[in-house]
C-alpha cells in the first residue's frame, strides 16, 4: 500500500491587467527574488479566497462538515441572541458570557484594572481581536452558559460558577477536542489556528501555502481613471467628479502548496498523527481533491468589478512522497525572459522541468508525479493526465493509500 506523507502541488497561472493583492498603500504587493522584483500574492490572500469561495468544490459544500467562525462578533451575534430568545435576561447572558470570554480568551489589562478598581463598565461582547471558533465550540459555550444561568439566576454569582467550570479539566475545551472531530471547524483543521489562550486548543496547519510570485520581472502600468458626473451641465466643465490612478499588473504566477497528510488526517479525525495510517482517510482525500480544483480555478483579486481577475491554472504538477517537501521556486530564481515569440508559459515550464531534472540528479527521485498542463508535458519528469479532475482524483487516491 502507498503510504505517502506529503502531497506537493505546484501551479502556474497567468493574469492580465489585474491588481490581485494590494499593500497598505493600495499598490500591488512585490517580492525581490534573484535580483529581480516580482509581483506577489500573499498566502493569506490565497487561503482566504480558497476558504470562502462558493465554488462547486467549496470546502463549505462538503457533506457533514462545518466551517469556522472567524470574527470579533461571534459572541454578540452568534452566542448571545439565541440565549436571550430562550428567555434569559440580557444582563444575565452578557455577564455570564463575559466570564466565559475571560476564561477562554483572557482579560485585557484595561479590563482587569477596571475590575480591580470596581469601575462601572459597560459590557461589550465584541472581542478586541478576531477570534476563530468552530460551531462545536460555540455550542459548547452556549450549553455550559445555559446550565450555569439556570443554576445561578443572579448575575453576581455566575462569575464564580464559570471559574469553577474551567477548573475542572474534564469539562473544558480539551475535553471537547478529545470528544469530537475538528471542533475548531474545517478550515481551522486545514489552515490552522494560532491561539494564546490556555483553554482554546492550538491547531497546527496541515496545509502549507507559499506566497505566489511572477516567474518573470514585475510588469505594471499606472492606470489613470476618472469618475464622471452624469448630471453636470455647467458650461466649460468636462463632468469629471473624481480623478485618480491605480496600478495594474500582468504576469505568470508560480504557486506552491504542501499537504501534510498525517497531520491532516489527525486534525480531521482526532487521531494521533502517529496513528494516521489506521484512521479513516476518506474526508482527507476529498479535501485534497477539492483543494486542487480550488487552487487551479479560484482567483484572488482586488478591483474585481473593473478588472475581472478570473483565470485558471495552465499547469498543475502534483507530487506524492515521503521525504521532506521542497519548493521548486528556485527554478525561477533567474527571471524567465518575457517577450519575443516564445510563450512565457512554455519557457517557464521548460525552466521548471530543467530544474527538477537537476534536483533529481543531485538528490535522487523521491516522489511520484502527475501533471495536467496546456504546455508540453514532455518538459517535466511527470506522467501526464488529460484533465484536472483526473489529477485531483489521483491525488485523493494517494491520500487514501492507493497505489
Amino acid at each position: 500500500m502507498n503510504e505517502s506523507r506529503f502531497i506537493q502541488i505546484h501551479f502556474l497561472t497567468s493574469y492580465a491587467a489585474t491588481l490581485l493583492n494590494r499593500d497598505d498603500a493600495g499598490m500591488a504587493k512585490r517580492l525581490p527574488f534573484g535580483g529581480t522584483t516580482r509581483t506577489r500574492v500573499s498566502s493569506q490572500c490565497l487561503k482566504r479566497h480558497w476558504r470562502t469561495t462558493d465554488d462547486t468544490h467549496a470546502f463549505s459544500r462538503m457533506d457533514g462538515v462545518e466551517m469556522s467562525l472567524r470574527s470579533r462578533h461571534i459572541f454578540d451575534m452568534k452566542v448571545v441572541p439565541p440565549l436571550v430568545e430562550e428567555g434569559f435576561a440580557q444582563n444575565l447572558v452578557e455577564t455570564t458570557l463575559a466570564a466565559f470570554q475571560d476564561q477562554i480568551l483572557g482579560s485585557s489589562a484595561r479590563a482587569k484594572k477596571a475590575k480591580a478598581d470596581k469601575e462601572e463598565t459597560t459590557l461589550s461582547m465584541q472581542t478586541s481581536q478576531v477570534v476563530i471558533l468552530g460551531w462545536p465550540e460555540v455550542r459548547f459555550i452556549q450549553d455550559k452558559a445555559r446550565q450555569i444561568m439556570k443554576d445561578n439566576p443572579d448575575p453576581k454569582t455566575v462569575g464564580k460558577a464559570v471559574e469553577k467550570l474551567f477548573k475542572d479539566e474534564k469539562k473544558n475545551f480539551q475535553a471537547l477536542l478529545e470528544a469530537g472531530r475538528f471542533p475548531a471547524g474545517l478550515d481551522a483543521a486545514l489552515f490552522g489556528r494560532m491561539v494564546t489562550s490556555d483553554i482554546l486548543s492550538r491547531v497546527d496547519a496541515a496545509i502549507h501555502v507559499a506566497h505566489a510570485f511572477t516567474v518573470h520581472g514585475h510588469e505594471l502600468e499606472t492606470d489613470y481613471f476618472s469618475a464622471m458626473d452624469d448630471l453636470t451641465q455647467i458650461e466649460g466643465e468636462l463632468g469629471s467628479a473624481h480623478i485618480s490612478d491605480s496600478e495594474l499588473t500582468s504576469g505568470l504566477f508560480y504557486g506552491y502548496v504542501v499537504v501534510d497528510i498525517p497531520l491532516l488526517v489527525s486534525n480531521l479525525t482526532g487521531c494521533k498523527a502517529t496513528e494516521w495510517q489506521q484512521a479513516d482517510r476518506r474526508l482527507a482525500s476529498l479535501v485534497v481533491e477539492n483543494l486542487i480544483h480550488l487552487l487551479a480555478s479560484v482567483s484572488p483579486g482586488a478591483k474585481k468589478g473593473s478588472t475581472a481577475p478570473y483565470a485558471y491554472a495552465e499547469m498543475v504538477l502534483v507530487e506524492s512522497g515521503n521525504r521532506q517537501p521542497r519548493t521548486l521556486a528556485n527554478a525561477f530564481r533567474q527571471a524567465v525572459p518575457n517577450g519575443g515569440r516564445v510563450d512565457v508559459r512554455d519557457t517557464a515550464v521548460a525552466q521548471l522541468g530543467s530544474y527538477l531534472g537537476r534536483f533529481d540528479a543531485m538528490y535522487g527521485g523521491g516522489e511520484t508525479r502527475r501533471v495536467a498542463t496546456m504546455a508540453d508535458p514532455a518538459q517535466l519528469a511527470a506522467e501526464p493526465v488529460k484533465a484536472l479532475a483526473d489529477l485531483a482524483q489521483w491525488a485523493g487516491g494517494q491520500v487514501r493509500g492507493e497505489e
